[in-house]
Parts: C-alpha cells; sequence; structure tokens
C-alpha cells in the first residue's frame, strides 16, 4: 500500500498518515527511512517543490503500533499542534487487542509510570513513587473474541508506552507484545496496539477535526469488518 493510500486527510496546514506497524516514525539508529521523510518526499513529488520541504512531526506512536499519525505542512500549524498536545486538547483513541478479558467492561486506570532508559521499558506502580509520573486512560470493551478482547482506550495523559504498561499491568497484555509479557509474539512483528481516531480543533480554521485510520496487517486480519461498528465515539 502505497503512502498516498494511506493518507487520511490532507488540507493546506496538515497531513494525516495512516502508519503500518513496522514502520518508524523519526530516524533512529537501525538506518530504516522514517514515515516522515517518507511525508516529505510525498510532498515534495506531489507539490513539485524544489529543496527543502517542511514536514513538522505532532506526535509519534512506537514502531511496532500502527495507525494515525499527524504532521504538519507549515511551521504555524505546527506551533499552535504543539500548543495542543500541551494543553491535551487533542483527543487520541487507540484501539488494543488484549489476552484475556478483562474483569470491568469499562473503567478507568490510574497508575504511576517510570521509563527506564537501559531498556526502553516503563513500570507501573499503583501508587506515588518518586521518579514515577502519573498516568490516566479509560477503556471500553468493544469486542471479544475466543482469547482476547479489543478494547477502545482513551488516554488522559501521554506517558512512554502508558498503554502497553497499564494494560499489561491489568493483566492483559497487548497481543503481540513481549516486552509486556504477550505470550507470543505476532507473525508480522507488530503489536495488536493502533492508533484509530484523533480529534481537535483545526489550528488555523478552527474547525473541529476527526479522522479515523482503518485497521491494517495483523488487526485487520483478526477483527471482524462489523466489529467496530459500535465503536463508542
Amino acid at each position: 500500500m502505497s503512502l498516498a493510500d494511506r493518507i487520511l486527510f490532507e488540507d493546506n496546514h496538515l497531513i494525516i498518515v495512516n502508519k503500518l506497524a513496522g514502520e518508524i516514525v523519526q530516524g533512529d539508529k537501525t538506518g530504516d527511512t522514517p514515515l516522515v521523510e517518507a511525508v516529505r518526499e510525498y510532498l515534495r513529488e506531489r507539490y513539485h517543490k524544489p529543496g527543502n520541504v517542511f514536514c513538522g512531526l505532532v506526535h509519534r506512536i512506537d514502531r511496532p503500533v500502527s495507525g494515525a499519525v499527524v504532521f504538519a505542512k507549515t511551521s504555524k500549524a505546527l506551533a499552535r499542534m504543539n500548543e495542543l498536545m500541551k494543553s491535551r486538547d487533542i483527543r487520541k483513541t487507540y484501539l488494543a487487542l488484549v489476552e484475556g478479558k478483562p474483569a470491568v467492561e469499562s473503567q478507568e486506570l490510574v497508575s504511576y509510570l517510570r521509563k527506564n532508559e537501559q531498556n526502553n521499558k516503563s513500570y507501573v506502580s499503583p501508587t506515588p513513587k518518586e521518579g514515577y509520573v502519573k498516568a490516566e486512560l479509560s477503556y471500553t470493551t468493544v469486542y471479544p473474541l475466543d482469547r482476547y478482547t479489543l478494547l477502545e482506550v482513551n488516554l488522559h495523559t501521554g506517558r512512554h508506552h502508558q498503554i502497553r504498561a497499564q494494560l499489561a499491568a491489568l493483566g492483559h497484555p497487548i497481543k503481540g507484545d513481549l516486552k509486556y509479557g504477550a505470550r507470543r509474539s505476532n507473525a508480522d512483528g507488530s503489536i495488536s496496539l493502533h492508533s484509530y481516531r484523533v480529534q481537535f480543533d483545526h489550528p488555523v480554521r478552527h474547525e473541529q477535526v476527526s479522522v479515523v485510520a482503518p485497521l491494517t496487517g495483523e488487526l485487520q486480519r483478526l477483527v471482524p469488518a462489523d466489529a467496530l461498528t459500535t465503536t463508542p465515539a
């Protein structure tokens, strides 16, 4: 699937792309081409722009995660989107396929996380501790499968590996997420976590933007097409 086929929203100020699991958003030590560079090249070719093309990254998602990623096409839009991020006025909704079935169908999780830089992993405490930051999310059960459950997750804070760590601490690691206790890996190396919906007030036009990213890869294969028809808004 080409990048052009994965564009979910585009205007003069923003472009939102459905990232595939396995793509990196920014460059890292692997040397693989990051999504931000692929978007920049798309803009250069699509609009016949010579030289350097502005493409600002508004937020990131982990390499094994799929779904919507927002980029800014102008420095003005990037500055305003960064303000929305800081004030938590960008609502991000994820779909997570977790092992087992949570005892509570819908609830808010509040815990405390500490990131270990050496192993790139976050550790969870149920109570405040020195060096830990507060993490909040809420989830709702969307669709039960035989051995897994599809959850809709709304982030209230944006911590490192927050969804992965908090759901694992609940006893329901995300399918394929070996780092956080999943029983086995996914065949494609992904974890079954998807940035499903982003909602915000447009930084220039001040109109409500709500974009949904269709499932891809392993999640698309496992989750029935009708499973999301009743997904809460």
